[in-house]
């Protein structure tokens, strides 16, 4: 993939916003805005397909168009100046240097699912650069590699593997709608993780934009930069544009099974049995929890805890049920349970879709909306039986809560914690995410409430010193959230997403964006700050 521009179009755009007087009011802003982006364009027409403002009939629903949590679309919620839809690398050239001029923040929005809404919300005057339409993806199955640009999907990726091999894969996400910018950019896992670990660790280049608006790759960016974006969040440090990828080989043939257990279906002992040895098991199999409600099934109508213990083996039943019987006989898996497919109809599998559908269901990138708030932790000893009891109580408050249980191990357990930012490797046995939905913001300040309560309760039960949490759960709870947090400020959330990592990322901010441009809530601060 190859990307050219010549130096002298960058030339004069920053010859034309150097005559150009600052304005501040909002109306200013963006009609100065617009004039110092104009000569960036082929023609005056192409300005309202690239650049929605708020006076634009299409801003309200080009806004939304990605927004996946309903908290974010009350009136509210500050809404940005101008929303970006860049065509080309120059344009987010171009965007940088007149957002600066203009005393504009910039937002970075691939996806859309930023659980806090920090690609999108801001409290000043700011821009969202939205990158749909640089969504290209090109496959080399003979190299064993991609180049995917970050407006993708995750699903569009898959797609695209899918259509040039049965036997690749890449180990990312089970959502198909999450954007590749920020689903990289944080670390990034999913079912194949314990075999060939997470995203960023697959990451073989990326090209970005940088704050002076120069065009990078791995070498021209140097290896502190490269390190940084594999896991530190990208957003702290430019404009990710396109990664290039390490494809991973999977089998012809995997098995899938899911076995459902109310706690009246001895769920409770299961689900200890499972923290003792879902990160011991084979890197080829993933095992995973998830802890809901179902309808109890006696006739009072209320509702119990079900556990569901969801596989994915890379590799046949016969070879999968051996396995099973000599580490978790107590699931009682029997071939009957089991589902064998290809690599890509497991995709389909955990996206929640039908596994003899077509493929290009993976394309869509709409989803259903709501209002949710999701928190993280992980997990070093098994919880004792005890705590899982209050646990089940506190759920069983709640009317739509969700709490997935990701185990560790394998090759997560054998790649050192400074490799990239993301740290959380050796020694985690399970990863949490708590999740909780509901349909009226009407409802937020209550569940709010119990999600903070549910957090409280579990702090004797998971790591500690500090308190670790996953950076693409983004949580606004943790810590200080300011975008000029200093960097003792930052330390507060920082450690917890990267532990000793922290300062390192802090000192690469320092490098290549010294003036802290590129900030939100919980970015990256320069380590001077």
């Amino acid at each position: 993939m190859a990307f050219t521009y010549t130096k002298l179009a960058l030339l004069s755009i920053i010859s034309f916003i150097s005559i150009f007087p600052q304005t501040y009011t909002s109306h200013d802003i963006e009609s100065s805005f617009l004039q110092c982006f104009s000569p960036g364009l082929k023609n005056s027409n192409s300005t309202t397909k690239v650049i929605i403002t708020q006076n634009s009939s299409s801003y309200a629903p080009l806004l939304q168009s990605s927004i996946r949590n309903q908290r974010f679309l009350e009136n509210s919620v500050p809404k940005p100046n101008l929303i970006v839809f860049p065509n080309d690398l120059f344009q987010i050239q171009t965007t940088i240097i007149c957002s600066k001029k203009q005393g504009l923040e910039i937002r970075i929005r691939s996806g859309g699912h930023d659980y806090e809404g920090l690609s999108y919300v801001s409290n000043v005057p700011f821009l969202i650069i939205d990158l749909t339409n640089l969504r290209s993806i090109t496959i080399d199955i003979k190299e064993e590699n991609a180049w995917v640009q970050a407006g993708a999907t995750l699903g569009e990726l898959y797609y695209a593997i899918a259509n040039k091999s049965n036997v690749h894969g890449f180990p990312a996400g089970s959502c198909p709608t999450v954007g590749v910018g920020g689903h990289f950019s944080g670390g990034g896992f999913g079912t194949l993780f314990r075999k060939y670990g997470l995203a960023a660790d697959n990451v073989i280049d990326a090209q970005m934009v940088d704050v002076n608006g120069k065009i990078l790759n791995r070498k021209l960016m140097g290896e502190d930069l490269f390190w940084a974006i594999r896991g530190g969040g990208g957003s702290s440090f430019g404009v990710i544009t396109a990664w290039k990828v390490k494809l991973v080989q999977v089998p012809s043939i995997v098995t899938v099974f899911n076995i459902p257990k109310s706690l009246g279906e001895n769920a409770t002992t299961l689900f200890m049995k499972w923290q003792i040895i879902a990160n011991k098991l084979p890197s080829e199999l993933f095992l995973h929890s998830v802890i809901g409600l179902a309808a109890n099934s006696s006739s009072d109508g209320g509702k119990t805890v079900l556990a569901s213990f969801t596989g994915l083996y890379l590799g046949k039943s016969d070879n999968l049920l051996p396995s099973m019987q000599n580490n978790f006989e107590e699931l009682g898996l029997q071939h009957d349970n089991c589902t064998e497919m290809s690599w890509i109809q497991s995709v389909l599998y955990f996206a929640g879709y039908s596994i003899h559908g077509s493929l290009e269901v993976l394309l869509q990138r709409n989803t259903t909306l709501s209002s949710f708030k999701a928190k993280s932790d992980y997990v070093t000893d098994p919880i004792p039986m005890s705590g899982l009891e209050g646990l089940w109580n506190m759920l069983l408050e709640e009317n739509k809560p969700t709490l997935i249980m990701t185990p560790y191990g394998g090759r997560m357990g054998e790649i050192s914690e400074s490799e990239t930012p993301f740290p959380h490797r050796n020694g985690i046995i399970y990863g949490i995410q708590y999740l909780i939905n509901w349909d009226s913001n009407e409802e937020t300040p209550k569940h709010m409430d119990w999600m903070r309560r549910l957090y409280a309760y579990m702090t004797p039960y998971v790591s500690k010193c500090p308190r670790v949490a996953y950076l693409n759960y983004r949580d606004l709870d943790i810590g200080v959230n300011s975008g000029n947090a200093s960097y003792e400020e930052a330390k507060s959330w920082g450690m917890k997403y990267f532990k000793s990592n922290f300062e390192r990322l802090t000192l690469v901010k320092e490098e290549v964006d010294p003036n802290n441009f590129f900030r939100h809530e919980q970015s990256i601060p320069p380590l001077s700050y």
